[in-house]
């Protein structure tokens, strides 16, 4: 059976519109949906000192959970495989443990948690560039129906798989996709006085986005490209973007030591843009 798409539940509204997006996808990937949650035992830190009634308390809790968006997808989606699984974990560890055989994984930007550091929303930001998968925080208008997926090109090192993944999401949406690069005039140049011919620096970067994703234009040719080369801050342009977009497609940093992190352009695009935002790490 082909890798599934994971979803991270815990019962509130926006775990709802997650496991929503998350269903849409696997059916349009044909892929089988995985619902997850992960039932945390707190104060008690290991599992044999939990009592026996506050096990059973939190595991009744977390099937109760997990049955209603089972139900949720039944009723949307009959035909989808469904399964699911209760796991007693913090929630970034169950989801990462779950990232190591899944496709891409699934959070809502705001979840319930009793503690911040738990909630699911944090929990999508701590998983972005750690996870061994994509991982979609859905936020904003998580629907569709837009016809445009955008990708954010910055010509780092995540760059190529920002757009291997970007151009599989427009062909299987069927939408056009807008990759789009920003720069910016360090203070110390704007301040010196020297002139920037910025037509000449917009071509110059147009020209290698171009052969940068001509290899994947041709692997999917039905795929409707623009690009758009703009001076100003990234997260605001990006955040612009996504408001006519059905996904964003941004990259994690990568480090020397082997290590993705959450860049701070990818970190503000979560927190701003109008629809789900797609982190892309590492290889697929």
């Amino acid at each position: 059976m082909s890798a599934p798409i994971v979803v991270g539940t815990d019962g509130s509204a926006a775990a709802g519109s997650a496991v929503d997006w998350a269903a849409a996808e696997a059916m349009m990937r044909h892929r089988p949906l995985h619902i997850v949650h992960a039932a945390q035992i707190w104060p008690y830190q290991v599992q044999r000192f939990v009592p026996p009634d506050e096990s059973e308390r939190v595991s009744r809790a977390g099937r109760a959970v997990l049955l209603e968006a089972e139900r949720r997808v039944q009723a949307k989606w009959p035909k989808l495989p469904v399964t699911t699984a209760l796991v007693v974990n913090s929630v970034s560890d169950a989801l990462r443990d779950e990232s190591e055989k899944a496709f891409e994984i699934v959070v809502g930007h705001r979840g319930r948690g009793g503690f911040p550091g738990l909630r699911l929303g944090s929990v999508g930001l701590r998983l972005a560039g750690h996870a061994d998968v994509p991982v979609v925080i859905v936020r904003g208008e998580a629907a569709g129906g837009r016809g445009e997926v955008v990708a954010g090109y910055d010509f780092g090192e995540r760059a190529r798989e920002v757009l291997e993944y970007a151009f599989d999401a427009a062909a299987v949406r069927g939408a056009r996709l807008r990759v789009v690069h920003t720069w910016q005039i360090s203070a110390s140049l704007a301040e010196s006085g020297y002139s920037i011919d910025e037509e000449r620096m917009n071509d110059e970067r147009r020209a290698r986005i171009i052969a940068a994703y001509a290899p994947l234009h041709e692997r999917y040719p039905l795929v409707e490209v623009v690009n758009e080369v703009l001076l100003g801050h990234p997260v605001s342009v990006l955040s612009g973007a996504s408001r006519a977009a059905d996904l964003l497609v941004v990259g994690a940093r990568h480090h020397r030591l082997g290590v993705s992190s959450l860049g701070s352009v990818s970190h503000g695009a979560i927190h701003h843009a109008e629809c789900p935002v797609a982190v892309v790490g590492r290889s697929q």
